[in-house]
């Protein structure tokens, strides 16, 4: 768990943002730790504040529990093993995923975070369609390396993590966030000058943040 506090920027009075990073790959030397990296280093040097969740390094257990399902509908208490991370969830005011796309999917840890974190009572209620809950995020950044090519994503297999994130989970429980996603394409074999550029391109995002 990594989280900062940089002063004001420019001296000006009030709360500085917040912004929740969260990276979801099982080596620190991958290329996406690499590029969670780069995030944190443009979230601080605007002075914001900077609350870094590695889903693999802190072991998160990704599998939602028999209690936690049942919380999904019935009215008990839920368990306190994922309050620290409701917490760190509700607090952000800007979302920031870092993560590989496997199967053209979400890998599982970072699917078991949005199923056990963003729970009934945090990021929604329940009713048809459900109401979201998250208010206080303005924006969300998805950041992803595929090892295919743009036009396979885009239209072969018609972006599906995007589809299924953008729409199935942020529109649903954040509506007014802002969204964006940098696809890093055939990441595997990423030059030196490519990298360079999709670097700049994070950095651009981080700058947009309100």
């Amino acid at each position: 768990m990594c989280r900062r506090a940089a002063g004001l920027r420019g001296g000006q009075s009030g709360a500085v943002m917040s912004v929740h990073l969260v990276l979801s790959h099982p080596l620190a030397d991958s290329l996406n730790a690499h590029l969670a990296g780069e995030v944190e280093r443009a979230v601080l040097a605007r002075g914001l504040v900077l609350d870094r969740l590695d889903l693999y390094a802190t072991a998160f257990a990704p599998a939602l529990t028999q209690e936690e399902r049942r919380g999904y509908y019935e009215p008990i208490a839920m368990p306190s093993a994922v309050a620290d991370l409701h917490n760190r969830l509700l607090a952000a005011e800007h979302l920031i995923v870092v993560f590989p796309t496997w199967w053209f999917a979400a890998p599982a840890m970072l699917k078991g975070w949005f199923e056990r974190v963003w729970s009934p009572g945090i990021a929604f209620d329940q009713g048809t369609p459900i109401r979201p809950r998250l208010s206080g995020l303005k924006s969300i950044l998805v950041i992803t390396t595929l090892g295919s090519p743009w036009w396979f994503d885009l239209l072969i297999a018609r972006r599906p993590v995007r589809r299924s994130l953008k729409m199935g989970v942020f529109e649903a429980c954040a509506p007014q966030a802002r969204f964006d996603m940098l696809s890093l394409y055939e990441a595997e074999s990423i030059e030196p000058a490519r990298l360079v550029r999709f670097e700049a391109r994070i950095r651009r995002a981080v700058e947009r943040l309100e």
